[in-house]
């Protein structure tokens, strides 16, 4: 079991009014945001947004799995799991048809690393997995985010990637999968300019790192 070292910089959680700024910067800049007391009402949430019949990538997400989502995703009724669909492809012969699935769904959902007070989101990934998608290749994107994420500048989320969420991923994957994470790519998105693609849950609870 990993036991996780706290930042306290980075782990409380935002006040009512930089949830506020936050809101209004994000909506300036083309994104739908909601914001919700609980995970579980955040879940009901998501899952309401997705339309019947709907291709569905949820990305790596300690946040996702820590409220249920992630399962209830790759297990679904009304709509198609990704995950659960290229678990079924041969990782060896069939790696591009499952990297083709994960890269443009109907839906992506997950959650991000910071967002700024200024309206910038700030996703680290090791392998990338996660990040075409996000930028362009799903039709409609929905992230899961504790309002501890919230920093007041670029530097600052920056800074949280690199000094609160990699140990933390590290220590994860490491007892996982036997070996660290790195920050080998970084997206940054300043502003959507498809309205209504993106929308960001923001939950007022300490979920994901």
């Amino acid at each position: 079991m990993a036991t996780f070292l706290s930042n306290s910089e980075f782990t409380q959680l935002a006040s009512e009014q930089q949830i506020e700024r936050t809101v209004q910067a994000l909506q300036a800049h083309g994104m739908q945001v909601a914001v919700f007391a609980t995970g579980a009402e955040a879940s009901a949430y998501v899952l309401a947004q997705i339309p019947a019949g709907a291709e569905v990538y949820n990305s790596p997400s300690h946040t996702l799995e820590t409220i249920g989502l992630a399962e209830q995703i790759e297990h679904p009724t009304r709509f198609h799991s990704v995950r659960a669909r290229s678990a079924k492809l041969d990782y060896a012969t069939q790696r591009n048809e499952m990297r083709k699935l994960a890269a443009a769904p109907d839906v992506l959902v997950g959650s991000v690393h910071a967002i700024t007070e200024s309206g910038e989101v700030l996703i680290a990934s090791a392998s990338g997995s996660q990040l075409s998608a996000a930028a362009c290749g799903a039709s409609k994107v929905i992230w899961v985010v504790g309002t501890q994420k919230l920093v007041r500048t670029l530097d600052d989320g920056l800074r949280r990637i690199r000094e609160h969420c990699l140990p933390l991923e590290s220590e994860r994957v490491r007892q996982e999968y036997g070996q660290g994470s790195a920050i080998n790519k970084l997206l940054t998105i300043n502003a959507e300019h498809e309205p209504g693609r993106v929308t960001i849950v923001l939950v007022k609870q300490q979920l994901g790192f």
